[in-house]
């Protein structure tokens, strides 16, 4: 039996969270939208590639004028796929701070206060008149907080990915795990294009 680079980690297993659970159902699910796709033009007479698309990493295919074609690129990637927590780089940014936010729960839960205060701050997105607007200054250490921690989960789940990726011998786990790569350095990228 071989261990696990990140064997370490099995200790400290923990359930995945309902929002995690999300992103691994749209991802399943636009693979399988994907699968159908290709599986569709398969049959009409396009002849799948040893070849990946260069946007997306979606195995091209080829019709019988020699055109390449991504069913993702072409097919999939509209406005609705913006909105989609398994695409989005906001995605990663939403995981981390949930995580952040579940890291502190012990010590939250113990203060009743803080419950009060984000029903109260729930109530009113409004920014209070009678407060400067210079308030939010501390909050700025925990945003940078936020994103350095979405970022460096990113960056350990592309090393996991790469590390599986020369292991595998499958073409279907290797497809999922350029996706999967592809899709962390797209988060990367929007997590660094934020203002800091």
């Amino acid at each position: 039996m071989a261990l696990s680079a990140a064997g370490h980690d099995d200790a400290e297993w923990e359930p995945p969270s309902e929002a995690e659970l999300k992103v691994i159902q749209a991802r399943r699910e636009r693979q399988d939208k994907i699968s159908k796709l290709m599986s569709e033009y398969l049959l009409k007479g396009y002849r799948m590639l040893g070849e990946c698309c260069d946007e997306c990493g979606t195995i091209l295919l080829q019709d019988k004028q020699k055109k390449l074609y991504c069913v993702t690129c072409q097919e999939l990637n509209s406005d609705v796929d913006k909105d989609n927590p398994a695409l989005n780089a906001q995605a990663a940014l939403s995981q981390a701070r949930e995580r952040q936010l579940a890291a502190n729960t012990d010590e939250m839960a113990s203060r009743p206060e803080h419950c009060e205060g984000a029903a109260l701050g729930l109530r009113s997105n409004a920014p209070d008149p009678a407060l400067p607007t210079s308030t939010a200054a501390p909050n700025a250490p925990l945003a940078h907080n936020i994103l350095a921690t979405a970022e460096e989960t990113i960056l350990q789940k592309i090393g996991w990915a790469s590390h599986h990726l020369q292991e595998t011998t499958s073409v279907e786990r290797s497809i999922q795990l350029c996706s999967l790569i592809h899709s962390c350095t797209e988060a990367l990228k929007g997590i660094r294009e934020l203002p800091q």
